[in-house]
C-alpha cells in the first residue's frame, strides 16, 4: 500500500521533487534528459531516480542504451494531483526550457 508519509518524504528532496515535476510535465524522460535539465551529475540523478523507483513512485524501462522513467501508472490520484499542483511553480518553467534546448535529445519512448 502506498503511504502518504513515504510520498511526502520523497518530495522533501529538491532533486527528487524536480525529477517528478519534469515527469508530470513531459511524460517519459531518460536519465540524460534529467541530467541536462537539472544540471546535475548522472550518478546523482540515477541515485534519486532509483530511490523513487524503489518506493514505487516511478517506473523505469530500458530501450536500447536509454533508460526512461515515468510516473508509476498505479500512483494514487491524490499523489498525482499534488505533483500537478506543485508543477505550477515558475522554477519548473526554467527547467523545462533547459530541457527543450538540449542538443541531440534522445528519441522519446513511445507508449
Amino acid at each position: 500500500m502506498f503511504e502518504p508519509e513515504t510520498f511526502f518524504r520523497a518530495l522533501s528532496d529538491p532533486t527528487r521533487l524536480r525529477c517528478l515535476l519534469l515527469m508530470v510535465a513531459e511524460g517519459r524522460l531518460c536519465v540524460c534528459e534529467f541530467v541536462h535539465a537539472l544540471d546535475l551529475s548522472q550518478p546523482r540523478v540515477s541515485r534519486h531516480l532509483g530511490h523513487l523507483r524503489d518506493l514505487g513512485i516511478v517506473q523505469d524501462e530500458r530501450r536500447g542504451q536509454w533508460v526512461h522513467y515515468r510516473l508509476h501508472p498505479e500512483l494514487p490520484a491524490w499523489a498525482y494531483q499534488v505533483l500537478e499542483a506543485a508543477g505550477q511553480a515558475e522554477e519548473l518553467q526554467s527547467i523545462q526550457a533547459r530541457l527543450a534546448a538540449m542538443p541531440n535529445r534522445p528519441p522519446a519512448a513511445s507508449g
